[in-house]
């Protein structure tokens, strides 16, 4: 018997390692799942604004539960909000879906994925998922332009709003600000070096940075290479175009509730960012969180998660 239990275990194991080679993505999936589990989360997918997304949503919630609505940034994906999902289980509806374009859902040769375009295709979504109630809308980097822009022009689905380490205004200058202007892609990553710079440059807290083991870090490295084009030509659209500050002047229509979120020492998007959104959106409760970096979502998500329920539970301005 205890040899025929050794032979399966060994059997199994001998075809995980198989399927591990074939598609060492196998192990990041695995993960994201867990995650996602732990999160009170699982996958979903819709067709809005031509193109097919992949979401991740609440499994369970109350129907009188707000729906809390996440954009990821430059560069990520659905998975970046699964901590700060984990501490807001079970309060909100979640949805949190890949940016068309990005993670999981779909990339479309012919389409623009500039901050209007993709604040319009936002609208579609919550017009989908969300058709008679308005939600909170959060956004990170990229995702904090976009909301902060869609929550401008469709001020009727966004009913309150967060920025976190939000893109979209002309910050101080810096490293990564003064590369993009220069046409250069910082987050472009080649190697294994140029992986780990990236993890560096995002993350200030070493607590906080994920781990990336081989050979899952070789399947990221394929897939960013494989996406190089099409990051370059997205930021081109978000970092120099005359699109690119179309947020932070568009700001100014912002009468929503508002929180924003910064990493004192973040690295990517000047925490002179704050302040400029702050001007615009004089309403905005402030939240500057020292010893974090650039993705303030995962390394501080309790912080962040207690500043996003105090949002939603605080009354609405009047006008």
């Amino acid at each position: 018997m205890l040899a025929w239990l050794s032979v399966a275990l060994l059997l199994g194991f001998a075809t995980v390692a198989l399927m591990v080679w074939h598609d060492p993505w196998l192990l990041a999936r695995a993960e994201f799942a867990r995650q996602r589990r732990a999160a009170g989360l699982v996958p979903a997918s819709v067709d809005a604004a031509g193109h097919r997304w992949v979401y991740a949503r609440s499994r369970t919630f109350s129907p009188t539960a707000p729906t809390v609505v996440m954009l990821h940034g430059f560069v990520g994906s659905k998975e970046n909000w699964y901590p700060l999902a984990r501490a807001l289980r079970g309060r909100y509806r979640l949805l949190i879906p890949d940016l068309p374009g990005w993670g999981e859902s779909e990339r479309r040769s012919d389409a623009v994925y500039g901050f209007p375009e993709q604040a319009a295709r936002v609208s579609a979504f919550i017009a989908t998922l969300s058709p008679e109630a308005p939600v909170i809308l959060l956004g990170h980097s990229m995702g904090g332009g976009i909301a902060a822009l869609m929550a401008a022009r469709y001020p009727e689905q966004a009913a309150k709003l967060a920025l976190l380490n939000a893109a979209g205004v002309r910050f101080d200058d810096n490293r990564f600000g003064l590369d993009v202007l220069d046409g250069k892609n910082p987050f472009a990553v080649t190697d294994a070096s140029s992986l780990r710079r990236f993890i560096d440059q995002v993350f200030f807290d070493p607590a906080a940075k994920p781990s990336i083991p081989w050979p899952v870090s070789g399947a990221m490295i394929k897939r960013r290479l494989a996406d190089a084009d099409f990051e370059q030509a997205v930021l081109d659209r978000i970092g120099r175009c005359d699109e690119n500050l179309l947020p932070g002047e568009e700001a100014v229509g912002i009468q929503q509730p508002t929180l924003l979120v910064w990493g004192r020492q973040d690295a990517v998007i000047d925490p002179s960012a704050l302040e400029l959104y702050a001007q615009r959106i004089p309403q905005a409760r402030e939240l500057l969180l020292d010893g974090c970096g650039h993705m303030s979502l995962m390394e501080r998500a309790d912080a962040v998660a207690a500043a996003v329920v105090a949002l939603v539970e605080s009354d609405p301005v009047t006008p």
